[in-house]
């Protein structure tokens, strides 16, 4: 899903269009659900929403929790996987399985970190330029970026760009924008989350929103932010006990066995949340109803997943600050796999194969998390641009003084 990480921008970080996947992309210009279904991609990708605010008016900086760290680290490796894995599921129902289980709640994890850290968000000067250098500009320069690495390694040169229609994995940071200035609104309403799942249910019913800003992700994937907002410290507190942790792993394995049922029984599709039930060719009525299950198991299994998540500062803590990096960075990769068709390869589809191939993405995404690759992109993924932003008076009358 960066103030340095996915899940504060993402999560800020998370995924893209796709056809038959999460990670492929839809043509552009063409009106959507009209006779076909297809899938779509996650992300996750962080943004300083949350930890930066708390500096406003020269006060002093929480130190970073070690566990949201961990949490949005552990979620961009499940990205890299769940991506790896895709081109696999046709030839083996493990993989399929594993693929439906974590696509069920790392987008929903990302994004209730990225509602969390999104809570002190208002109007204010200095956070709206956060949010346009943070989300905005990196949203405008991988959205060209991803277009033009797509016409020359897909062989595709009059492909176009659209700021307005996401490509793979650029629609997070999309959502995020849009979702992040809804925050005051969501403050003032009494019941925040009931309102924010009737909105997605009712996305889910209608096939005639179209591809512009991809609305239906922003609006079937709103609860999981609404619910970020009106978190507390104390209920990641009730997660994180002992007694959660061990209620978690038989709830996991279930959740693996009723996938590997599942698999192929179902659309894969409905856990993108960028299709209308229509558009599934399903009746209109099974959105309401998937879009109300798919939400109670996602929260499930996201309370899950933040049980296991460790606490304690850890070798890949510090890289919880930099997955907005792999988030993006590694979407050339897991594209171009594609493109130049690495997975043609017999021994991929093997068991072994596959391990080795899940062990490479999570190697590769953390490898891109790391301090060395900020470094090299921040110009992208973080830039100041006080060039851009008139000064403020009261504080440029503070700096006279």
């Amino acid at each position: 899903m960066a103030d340095g990480s996915v899940a504060e921008r993402a999560a800020a970080s998370a995924g893209g269009r796709a056809s038959g996947s999460a990670s492929h992309a839809r043509p552009r210009g063409r009106a959507r659900g009209r006779g076909r279904g297809s899938l779509a991609n996650d992300g996750a990708v962080d943004t300083k929403a949350g930890t930066g605010a708390n500096a406003a008016g020269g006060a002093k900086a929480k130190p970073r929790d070690a566990f949201f760290d961990n949490a949005k680290y552990l979620a961009i490796v499940l990205v890299a996987m769940g991506h790896s894995w895709e081109p696999l599921r046709d030839g083996s129902r493990s993989a399929a399985a594993l693929y439906i289980t974590v696509y069920a709640f790392h987008m929903p994890a990302f994004i209730i970190i990225s509602g969390y850290f999104s809570r002190s968000f208002d109007m204010r000067k200095d956070r709206l330029q956060r949010l346009i250098t943070g989300v905005a500009v990196p949203y405008i320069l991988f959205e060209v970026a991803y277009t033009f690495f797509k016409r020359w390694a897909d062989d595709d040169p009059h492909y176009p760009i659209s700021l307005t229609d996401p490509w793979y994995l650029t629609w997070f940071l999309l959502a995020l924008f849009i979702w992040r200035l809804t925050t005051p609104l969501w403050k003032i309403v009494r019941w925040p989350v009931p309102l924010a799942l009737t909105i997605a249910v009712l996305a889910s019913i209608s096939p005639d929103i179209g591809d512009d800003l991809d609305l239906q992700r922003v609006l079937q994937f709103l609860p999981f932010f609404v619910i970020g907002l009106s978190l507390k410290p104390e209920h990641f507190k009730l997660v994180r006990r002992k007694k959660a942790r061990i209620v978690a792993v038989p709830v996991f394995a279930g959740a693996l066995v009723f996938a590997y049922w599942a698999a192929p029984r179902m659309n894969a599709a409905w856990f993108y949340h960028r299709d209308a039930a229509q558009e599934l060719a399903a009746p209109w009525w099974s959105g309401a109803v998937m879009t109300l299950a798919m939400f109670g198991c996602s929260l499930v299994l996201v309370a899950c997943f933040f049980a296991w998540v460790p606490g304690r500062t850890m070798w890949c803590t510090a890289l919880g600050a930099g997955t907005l990096y792999g988030y993006l960075l590694h979407g050339f990769l897991a594209k171009g796999s594609r493109f130049w068709n690495w997975y043609d390869v017999h021994w991929i589809h093997t068991p072994w194969g596959a391990v080795l191939l899940t062990l490479a993405a999570g190697t590769i995404v953390t490898l891109l998390c790391t301090p060395p690759v900020q470094r090299m992109f921040r110009w992208a993924m973080e830039p100041k641009m006080t060039w851009a932003f008139k000064k403020d008076p009261v504080g440029a009358a503070r700096e006279r003084t």
